[in-house]
């Protein structure tokens, strides 16, 4: 593959790394740099990959996002107990039309799935879902997003692409590989209740920020069942990320850490990334951090994935009015999964069971005979 939408990191910030300790990340990574070139890529597991195209934001950046000084601030860092191998890939530069980088980003995003490689952008505007998403579009399955956001982004009718209403050109593009969308921490008095309402029609999920804030674990079923992660900082309080934005409410930075391990733990979520980053030296180190707790997560990943999860598991059967259902517990992880029936469109005919991720919760109240929203929304969706 040709790399040449690709800048190396800058020979100053080499510089600033060769003064750390030996110890540190940036004294391990594989770098993409001027003298050496590009890194080998064998046995990577994660790419780290800046990108600084914001001209579909729909927001006035007024600074760009200093990927050189997130840079210094994950170099910096000290590794876990890991044997995840990092590559550093530069940044990839503005192309001459915003389609330019967008086909950029998909270029790139194709190649590391195919090289079971986890990019990991960081900077511009998050429009540039969008090119994440398009990379999916030739595999044979349907894909699941989950956007971490205040808002839905799905933005006006007959609205040109931006970074607040990507989502609806990711619903109305062919071929469609989108199964489920996923919103994570949106705030009710920004989003219209049209979009809450088409939300419910395509039987779409969403969380509010007051269910999470108060256990940010919820998140972790809905993530070990996503493809591709979208964080938005603008989801977060400006206070933690020291934004001039007037956003009172929103996730603190140890919730947002969490969402992050949470991620890296999943073991279906091939590529993420980070936007509409604040220019601001804690913002820089908060995505280092956040990076950081990615890698500690994938570090710790079990390849339990519903897949081979029921050989070594325990299985409830819970009869239900309308449909019985049957869970699984992982006795690695002890996580837990529902069985979802789904019907082919083609023959109306029910297909193999497919397994869901939940929590021991949604059992409970199987038990109790209250159907999991999550059960029932996924199956709706494959009547669609």
């Amino acid at each position: 593959m040709d790399f040449d939408f690709l800048q190396p990191v800058d020979d100053s910030v080499l510089a600033h790394t060769l003064l750390m300790p030996e110890q540190v990340l940036g004294r391990s990574l594989r770098i993409y740099t001027q003298k050496n070139g590009f890194p080998e890529l064998e046995d990577v597991k994660i790419a780290i990959i800046g990108i600084e195209e914001t001209r579909n934001s729909f927001y006035d950046f007024h600074d760009t996002f200093d990927l050189d000084a997130f840079r210094l601030e994950f170099y910096g860092l000290y590794p876990g107990d890991w044997d995840v191998t990092i590559a550093d890939l530069g940044t990839i530069t503005n192309g001459a039309s915003v389609e330019d980088t967008y086909f950029a980003v998909q270029q790139l995003v194709d190649f590391t799935y195919k090289n079971s490689i986890i990019p990991f952008f960081i900077g511009g505007s998050q429009d540039v879902t969008l090119p994440m998403y398009r990379a999916y579009s030739n595999l044979d399955s349907y894909i699941n997003i989950t956007s971490v956001d205040n808002r839905f982004d799905f933005g006006e009718p007959g609205q040109l692409i931006s970074s607040k209403s990507y989502m609806s050109k990711i619903i109305m593009e062919a071929p469609n590989r989108l199964f489920n969308f996923c919103n994570l921490g949106y705030q009710t008095f920004y989003n219209a209740q049209e979009e809450l309402d088409l939300l419910d029609r395509l039987f779409f999920e969403s969380y509010r920020l007051g269910n999470l804030v108060s256990d940010i674990s919820k998140v972790e079923p809905v993530l070990r069942d996503t493809d591709l992660l979208s964080i938005d900082l603008k989801s977060m309080k400006s206070s933690e990320t020291g934004s001039k934005s007037t956003y009172p409410n929103g996730f603190d930075a140890l919730q947002m850490c969490a969402i992050a391990r949470y991620a890296g733990l999943s073991d279906r979520i091939s590529s993420l990334g980070v936007f509409e980053i604040p220019n601001k030296p804690l913002s820089h180190a908060l995505v280092a951090q956040l990076v950081w707790y990615f890698t500690e997560g994938v570090r710790f990943r079990v390849n339990e994935y519903p897949f081979s999860v029921k050989s070594d598991c325990d299985c409830y059967h819970v009869p239900m009015e309308n449909e019985n259902l049957t869970f699984y517990k992982s006795n690695i992880s002890g996580r837990w999964w529902v069985e979802v029936p789904r019907v082919s469109k083609a023959s109306n005919k029910k297909d193999e069971n497919t397994l869901l991720p939940c929590t021991h919760q949604d059992y409970l109240d199987a038990c109790n005979q209250i159907t999991p929203e999550r059960w029932w929304k996924s199956f709706r969706r494959s009547l669609i």
